[in-house]
């Protein structure tokens, strides 16, 4: 009980495709997500050109497609997905946005840590209202449920506009220890890190480094950590102090 979840998840997961026999069991899933998320873009989008502050815009977005999690929901449709849209929309953003925006025009190079299948097209959102030349994609080294690999990066599109890397694990997170050098490196090298999902802040939140979270609290244990409720909308950076306060 002392190792985090997505160590857990990795053990459990490795062990399900030993006896599946399956290297990635929800392929169709993803591709599911994948071409929902796609039919969904130019909407979105539309939603993020015309928005007064398009960068807020697409990281409420970015935000919202942190749904699309099949460690949570094994149902997913797209009227939740829409809902979520909706709630990014109409609900505060807890977290401090001003820092935000001033460490993603203060950087140079900027390291985007992926998390799901179909959440990667929202995330594209975000990635479009950055320059894209400062931003390197990071991507889970092999088929961990839902999470984006590079076919998914691929499938969206972002493969066209920012280098993609994965960082060699298949953990539903970061486990620094289990990457690859050349994703270590990167990550040492980076001025600042935008880090989606719950297996990302539960493997990378005591590192001494400037990242920001994004994400959706999922479950209790999160919430009460974080001290913000269930189905909150989080914008978080490392080591910071509570943010409960501070919402926009």
């Amino acid at each position: 009980m002392s190792i985090s979840p997505p160590v857990m998840g990795q053990f459990f997961h490795r062990r399900l495709r030993e006896i599946t026999g399956q290297r990635d069991p929800y392929q169709t899933e993803k591709e599911k997500h994948n071409r929902l998320a796609l039919d969904l873009f130019p909407r979105l989008k539309a939603e993020v050109e015309s928005a007064e502050d398009s960068l807020a815009m697409a990281t409420r977005l970015a935000i919202a497609g942190n749904i699309i999690d099949l460690g949570v929901n094994g149902h997913l449709t797209e009227n939740d997905i829409m809902r979520a849209v909706h709630q990014a929309l109409q609900e505060p953003l807890a977290g401090d946005w001003e820092k935000f925006r001033a460490a993603i025009f203060g950087a140079k190079n900027i390291l985007y840590l992926a998390d799901n299948a179909g959440e990667i097209a929202f995330d594209r959102l975000l990635i479009e209202q950055i320059l894209e030349k400062r931003v390197t994609l990071v991507v889970r080294g092999a088929p961990i449920i839902n999470d984006a690999t590079i076919i998914d990066a691929q499938t969206v599109g972002l493969d066209k506009i920012v280098k993609i890397i994965d960082n060699g694990s298949d953990a539903p997170g970061t486990i620094l220890a289990d990457c690859s050098r050349e994703f270590i490196r990167r990550f040492e090298d980076a001025d600042l890190i935008i880090a989606k999902g719950q297996g990302n802040y539960e493997t990378l939140s005591d590192e001494p480094r400037n990242i920001y979270f994004l994400f959706k609290v999922k479950c209790p244990v999160i919430a009460n950590h974080i001290g913000l409720p269930v189905g909150t909308q989080v914008l978080m950076k490392s080591n910071t102090e509570s943010i409960k306060e501070r919402s926009f």
